[in-house]
């Protein structure tokens, strides 16, 4: 008979002598209802102070982890209900050797799994109050997070086991030496993971929120998740990729994190010119010239007549890069020029280099084609023609 029971005993045999078991049951009714009483009380009064208390002198960052500290709390009720039953089943339950062994055996399983739970929910806090501090953006750490918390499912695991076959988990591990070539296989992606993991937030290479391109993957697009096994790249498309995290150490990438912190966004573009178009510039073609007001707002007087003997590719070249100089969208800080590159069968590529201020994807886009736009427009006013395939329907 168990002590509560025994205590129990006397009392009732007298009140209910038909009723034998009146008293086991009743002692393990109570066993159960001071279990729930302690869990409830440290679930529901204890914890939470300490909660409200930590919310309270810190509101705006533990204030945000406020449903971690919930699954914390949660966790440590759990815990302190198993210690209470692997301390107190002997004065409530059935009493025996074996009903011994089989309370304490339950009792350590479930100390030990809530002690891993524990422990993995302080990783997880620790983690997100890493993730609010000013640098933890250009250093993740989540890759690292969860390799301790894969660690300490294992350690926890070995622990449950050494517990049901009630060997050392010395003993255990000494078995996995035989494992150790199917575990590497099954946990490669894994390792490789965590090792780039570490290299990564190391080296810098990535953080979230970059803009990233793996043509090998298809992902063009902002780093949502950075992980232990794989990284989430939400692409311009809304369509989301995942990546081998091992994949960004072992192959290359574009990183756009360098334009992002620049002071502008390149544009380079080429319009490809009709080489019988180029022609050597006269008096005539500069008075041409004057009668545009579109030219002479932005070329002077004094250009226009040194630009006389010289080809209209040339004068062209020098009004475009006048044009991008007075451009008030365009970064003036930064490469802003106008080049020719190698004639080929598709014409004379006329390259127009320079930066755009705004480095947000639409007004660029905008930006851009503006620019490409008006250059193109103004070219027959330097009897200059765009170098295109003939293709379609002829008309007369």
């Amino acid at each position: 008979m168990s002590k509560i029971e025994t205590l129990l005993a006397p009392w009732l045999s007298e009140a209910f002598p038909q009723l034998a078991w009146l008293p086991k049951a009743l002692a393990i009714c109570s066993g159960i209802l001071m279990l729930i009483v302690i869990y409830f009380a440290a679930r529901h009064l204890v914890l939470p102070s300490f909660e409200k208390l930590a919310v309270y002198i810190s509101p705006q960052r533990l204030g945000q982890l406020k449903p971690l500290l919930t699954k914390l709390n949660r966790r440590l009720a759990g815990f302190i209900c198993s210690v209470t039953f692997l301390s107190s089943f002997h004065y409530f339950y059935l009493p025996g050797e074996e009903a011994e062994l089989f309370y304490r055996t339950v009792g350590q399983i479930l100390a030990v799994i809530y002690s891993g739970f524990i422990f993995s929910s302080l990783i997880g806090i620790s983690g997100a109050a890493y993730n609010q501090l000013s640098f933890a953006k250009d250093v993740p750490i989540l890759g690292i997070i969860q390799v301790i918390k894969l660690i300490t499912f294992i350690v926890t695991s070995i622990l449950v086991v050494s517990i049901l076959l009630g060997k050392s988990p010395a003993y255990i591990l000494s078995g996995f030496g035989a494992l150790a070539a199917v575990l590497l296989l099954i946990f490669k992606d894994t390792i490789l993971g965590f090792v780039a993991s570490i290299q990564i937030a190391a080296n810098r290479l990535v953080a979230d929120g970059d803009w990233i391109q793996i043509d090998q993957y298809g992902a063009d697009g902002e780093i949502e998740e950075l992980g232990l096994n794989t990284v989430k790249v939400r692409n311009w498309d809304k369509t989301i990729s995942t990546v081998p995290t091992y994949a960004l150490i072992s192959q290359s990438f574009k990183n756009w994190r360098g334009m992002q912190e620049s002071g502008g966004r390149r544009i380079k573009r080429a319009i490809n010119l009709d080489l019988n178009s180029i022609r050597i510039i006269d008096n005539e073609f500069i008075e041409g010239l004057k009668q545009h007001s579109v030219i002479c707002d932005v070329l002077e007087q004094e250009l226009l007549q040194e630009a006389l003997s010289k080809s209209n590719v040339r004068l062209f070249r020098v009004y475009a890069e006048e044009y991008l100089r007075q451009h008030k969208a365009l970064n003036h800080s930064l490469t802003l020029m106008v080049r020719e590159l190698a004639p080929s069968a598709e014409g004379l590529p006329i390259e127009i280099y320079c930066f755009s201020a705004d480095k947000r994807w639409i007004p660029y886009e905008h930006l851009q084609a503006d620019i490409i736009d008006h250059l193109l427009a103004t070219l027959p006013l330097f009897a200059l023609r765009p170098y295109q395939y003939m293709s379609g329907q002829f008309t007369r």
